[in-house]
C-alpha cells in the first residue's frame, strides 16, 4: 500500500495540507488523525472494489451477519496492523514529529454496541475478512450509541455518546442505495389471476440510508463491508406533523436499546428491529437479483445469520418479499426462507428472550403480523400431528400465545440452524430451555463456541507480549493461532518467565497511569491486579466480588495479625439505564472503594478502582495488565463469555464458576491452571426446578456472611441512607436468585488458593504461559471456520 516511508510521508503531508488548507506545522492532532484515516481508507478503496467485484463475477455464496450491535472499538491502529504497515507508519510519522499513539487516541470508539454480543460481531467480521471469506455485517448507525457513563458521587450518570461529533472517517454514505421502510397503515387483500395478494397501504414511510465501512482482513487483499443504516425522513408528503414525523423518524437510529419499560419505548425498539431487517433484506435481495434470475435459488448464494433475537423479523420479512413481491407460493417461500436463515442464541435468561405484545406489533407491522400469525397456525398444526391432544406442549411451543409473540420460537421454527455459543450453553438449550424444540428439530441444533480476534486482543493490544511470543516461536501464530501451543515448551523456562514478568509490569504501569489520571488513585504495581470488567448484571455477580472485598476489609480491621497479598481490585461496567438494581451495585462498588481507599489500616493491602465508561479502547489497556480474571457468573447463566478468552490470551489466570466457556478453558489448560469454585449448572438448575435453597440459612449460620450483608443497611457506609436496601432485600426477602450467599464461602476459599499460587511466582508464571499457549483455540478464526463449513457453506475467495 505504501512502498516506503518517504512515499508515505509525501502522500500524508499532501493529504493533510489539502484537507485543511494550512501548513503541516499548524495542524492539530485531531486533523492529523482525520488525514491519516482518510489516506488509509482511500488507499484500500481499490481492494474494496476488487473484493466486491470478485464476489459478483464468481457468484460466490455470501453471508450477511445481522446484528443490533457491532462493538468495533478504534479502527485506525487495527487497520494499520491488518494492512501490515503499522511499523512503517509509526516510524514515518515519528520522523515528522508525530506520535502515532497520540493520533490513535483521537479516535472515539464507535457507539454501535454495548457488550459481548456486539464485540463478538466485530471479531467475526475481522475473521471473515482475514480468512478471505465473503461475509458482511448489517447494523444500525446509531447517532448516540448507548450512553457515555460518568460516575458522580458514586452514582452512574448517563450522557449522550457523541461519537460522531467529529464525523466518522471510515464510513462512505451510499445515498443512492437508500431503502423505504414502512410502518403502520393497513393491509388490503385482493385477487390477481385467482391468487390472493396483499398490499400495505396508508403506511408511514421512512428512509434507510446506508453508510458502508470497510472491514480489512489481516495481510490479505479481502476488504468486506459493514453496512450501517441511518433513519432519515422520506422526501415526500406525509399526513403527519412535519416536525413530529422528523423527530420520530430520526429516533429510530438515535440510541442503542431505548428504554422499553413503557409502550412508547417498546414501539421504538420494535421499529429499530424491523428497520434493520427490512433495509438489509431489501439490499440483499436487490444485489442478488442483479446477477441471478430465479429467487428460489437464493439460499444457494446467500446466507443470512441473525445474531440473537433482535433481527428475527428477518424471517417474516423475507417471507413477505417472497410472497408479495416475488409471487412464490407459501411452501416455496417457506422453503427458501428456512434454508437461507440461521440463528445464534446467546442466552438462557427468560427476560432476554424477546416477546412482543400483539397490541403493539399488529398496528405497527400489519403485514408482518399476518405472516407471523400464519407461521404460528401452520406450526401449531404440525405440532398437533406430532403430539395430538398435548395442549400444554403446543401452548408452550406456540410462537403466538397469551397476547405475546415469542421471538426465540419464531427464530427456531424459521431457520435451518440454531446454535449455542459454548458446549454447556448448547447442551442446556437442547436438554432444558429448548428441549421441546430440540425434540422436533434435533438436526437444527449445534454448538459454535465463541472466539475473539487475537489480532486485536493480543497483537494490537499487547505489542510487548506479541514481540516476546514471536521472538520465541516465530510469527506463524498470527496467521494460525493454534501455533501458540508451541509456547508450552517455555512454561518452565526461567528466562522466559523473566521476560514475561517485564512485559506484564510494563502493561501494569500503563494501566496504573490511566487509573491515576482518571481517578487520582495510586496503585501498587506489585499487587495482584484483580479485574472484573463486563456488563453490569445481577447474574454476572459483581456483588459476589464486592462482598469478598468487604470480607477482606473486615478481617484486616478486626485481626491485627491478618495479612494478605496486596491487591488492586478493578471494576468497569455500564448498567442499562432502566436497570435500577445494577445501578445500586455500581453505587455499592464506589462506596466500598471510598471506604477502603481512605483507610490507612488497609492501604498497604487493598485498593478498589471503578473505571468509568468501560469500552473497547479501555479494555485494550486493562486486559494486558491483568493478573486475575474474574469470571464468576451464576453457573448456567453465562452463555459463553469472551472476556475470559481475552484475559487468558494475555496471560491472566481465571477464577471462575463452571459456566459458559470457562468449562472449555479448563479443558484446554487443565484443572491446575484455572481456579474454579461454586455451584455447578446442574445444581443451580436443580434448585430452580425443585427448590431447596434458603438464603437465610447462610445468613444465620455464617457470621462473616451476616456481617457483610448487614453492612448494607446498618450505617457502615456513611451518607447513603437506605441506598442498598434493594440489594439487601434481594438477598434475604427474595431468596438470593443468583446464589451469591451460597457461593461466597467457596469463592473465598478459591481466592485463598489464588494467593497461595501467587506467592510462588514460578508456579504463577507457569500457569500464565500455559494459558497463553492454549488460547489459540479461542480465536474467532476457528469459530468462523466452523460457521462457514457447518452452517453457511462458504468458500474462500
Amino acid at each position: 500500500m505504501f512502498s516506503s516511508k518517504e512515499q508515505f510521508k509525501r502522500r500524508y503531508l499532501q493529504r493533510l495540507e489539502m484537507m485543511y488548507g494550512k501548513r503541516f506545522e499548524d495542524t492539530t492532532v485531531m486533523e492529523q488523525y482525520h488525514a491519516l484515516g482518510q489516506l488509509v481508507r482511500e488507499a484500500i478503496s481499490s481492494r474494496w472494489i476488487e473484493t466486491n467485484e470478485a464476489y459478483r463475477t464468481t457468484k460466490q455464496k455470501q453471508v450477511y451477519y445481522l446484528s443490533i450491535e457491532f462493538l468495533l472499538g478504534r479502527l485506525l491502529g487495527n487497520n494499520l496492523v491488518n494492512l501490515g504497515v503499522y511499523g512503517l507508519c509509526e516510524e514515518a510519522l515519528g520522523e515528522l514529529g508525530i506520535n502515532l499513539s497520540e493520533v490513535e487516541q483521537c479516535e472515539i470508539d464507535a457507539g454501535l454496541g454495548n457488550g459481548g454480543l456486539g464485540r463478538l460481531a466485530a471479531c467475526f467480521l475481522d475473521s471473515l475478512a482475514s480468512l478471505d471469506l465473503p461475509g458482511h455485517g448489517c447494523g444500525i448507525r446509531y447517532k448516540h450509541g448507548l450512553f457515555d457513563q460518568k460516575i458522580v458521587n458514586g452514582y452512574q450518570v448517563e450522557l449522550p455518546e457523541q461519537w460522531l461529533r467529529h464525523g466518522n472517517v471510515w464510513e462512505v454514505k451510499r445515498a443512492d442505495k437508500a431503502v423505504q421502510v414502512r410502518f403502520w397503515g393497513e393491509v388490503e387483500t385482493y385477487y390477481v389471476k385467482g391468487r390472493l395478494s396483499f398490499k400495505h397501504v396508508n403506511a408511514e414511510t421512512i428512509l434507510a440510508v446506508p453508510y458502508d465501512m470497510p472491514v480489512i482482513g489481516y495481510e490479505t487483499n479481502t476488504v468486506n463491508t459493514l453496512r450501517l443504516w441511518n433513519a432519515e425522513p422520506a422526501p415526500f408528503p406525509t399526513n403527519r406533523d412535519a416536525l413530529t414525523y422528523k423527530r420520530e423518524t430520526e429516533a429510530v437510529s438515535e440510541f442503542l436499546y431505548p428504554d422499553d419499560t413503557n409502550d412508547e419505548g417498546k414501539i421504538l425498539r420494535l421499529k429499530q428491529q424491523y428497520f434493520l431487517v427490512a433495509s438489509s433484506l431489501h439490499s440483499i435481495i436487490r444485489s442478488y437479483k442483479k446477477h441471478h434470475e430465479d429467487i428460489q435459488h437464493l439460499h444457494e448464494y446467500v446466507a443470512i445469520h441473525i445474531n440473537d433475537t433482535h433481527p428475527v423479523l428477518a424471517i417474516p420479512e423475507l417471507m413477505r418479499i417472497l410472497l408479495d413481491e416475488e409471487n412464490l407460493s407459501w411452501d416455496e417461500a417457506w422453503s427458501v426462507t428456512t434454508k437461507t436463515i440461521s440463528y445464534t442464541n446467546h442466552t438462557t435468561l427468560s427476560e432476554a428472550l424477546e416477546k412482543w405484545p400483539e397490541h403493539i406489533f399488529k398496528p405497527l407491522l400489519p403485514r408482518i403480523y399476518m405472516i407471523v400469525k400464519e407461521v404460528n397456525e401452520r406450526f401449531c398444526r404440525e405440532l398437533w400431528e406430532l403430539y395430538p391432544g398435548e395442549w400444554d406442549r403446543i401452548e408452550r411451543m406456540a410462537i403466538v400465545s397469551h397476547g405475546l409473540i415469542r421471538m426465540a420460537h419464531l427464530a427456531i421454527v424459521g431457520s435451518h440452524s440454531i446454535n449455542g455459543v459454548a458446549k454447556i450453553h448448547s447442551d442446556i438449550l437442547k436438554m432444558r430451555e429448548m428441549k421441546d424444540f430440540y425434540d422436533v428439530y434435533p438436526t437444527r441444533f449445534n454448538n459454535k463456541t465463541n472466539g475473539i480476534t487475537h489480532r486485536r486482543w493480543l497483537l494490537k493490544a499487547n505489542p510487548e507480549l506479541s514481540t516476546l511470543i514471536s521472538e520465541s516461536i516465530g510469527t506463524d501464530w498470527i496467521r494460525s493461532p493454534m501455533e501458540l501451543r508451541m509456547l508450552e515448551a517455555y512454561a518452565d523456562d526461567s528466562s522466559f518467565h523473566h521476560s514475561f514478568q517485564a512485559v506484564k509490569k510494563k502493561r501494569k504501569e500503563i494501566l496504573a497511569h490511566r487509573i491515576k489520571q482518571q481517578t487520582g488513585i495510586v496503585v501498587d504495581l506489585d499487587s495482584i491486579f484483580d479485574v472484573q470488567v463486563k456488563r453490569l448484571h445481577a447474574y454476572k455477580r459483581q456483588l459476589l466480588n464486592v462482598f469478598h472485598i468487604m470480607y477482606l476489609y473486615n478481617r484486616l480491621k478486626e485481626d491485627s495479625d491478618f495479612e494478605m497479598v496486596p491487591r488492586t481490585f478493578i471494576f468497569g461496567a455500564k448498567a442499562s439505564p432502566g436497570y435500577h438494581y445494577a445501578k445500586k451495585i455500581i453505587k455499592l462498588i464506589n462506596s466500598v472503594a471510598d471506604k477502603v481507599n481512605s483507610d490507612p489500616r488497609v492501604a498497604p493491602y487493598m485498593k478498589v478502582v471503578f473505571l468509568e465508561n468501560y469500552r473497547v479502547s479501555l479494555a485494550e489497556e486493562i486486559i494486558p495488565a491483568t493478573d486475575l480474571s474474574e469470571q464468576i457468573s451464576t453457573a448456567s447463566k453465562e452463555a459463553s463469555g469472551t472476556g475470559n478468552m481475552k484475559f487468558m490470551m494475555n496471560g491472566a489466570l481465571t477464577i471462575g464458576t463452571l459456566d459458559g466457556a470457562n468449562i472449555e478453558i479448563r479443558e484446554a489448560v487443565g484443572e491446575d491452571n484455572i481456579i474454579t469454585f461454586g455451584l455447578t449448572a446442574e445444581q443451580v438448575l436443580h434448585y430452580y426446578q425443585k427448590g431447596g435453597y434458603t438464603s437465610l440459612d447462610y445468613y444465620h449460620h455464617h457470621k462473616s456472611i451476616q456481617t457483610v450483608v448487614e453492612q448494607l443497611v446498618n450505617g457502615f457506609f456513611p451518607n447513603v441512607g437506605s441506598e442498598f436496601e434493594m440489594i439487601y432485600d434481594s438477598l434475604l426477602e427474595q431468596n438470593d436468585e443468583f446464589f451469591v450467599l451460597k457461593d461466597l464461602s467457596s469463592y473465598s476459599l478459591a481466592q485463598q488458593e489464588v494467593e497461595r499460587v501467587y506467592r510462588d511466582q514460578r508456579s504463577w508464571y507457569q500457569k500464565s504461559i500455559i494459558n497463553i499457549a492454549k488460547s489459540g483455540y479461542f480465536s474467532s478464526d476457528r469459530t468462523i471456520k466452523q460457521y462457514s463449513d457447518e452452517i453457511w457453506g462458504l468458500s474462500i475467495r
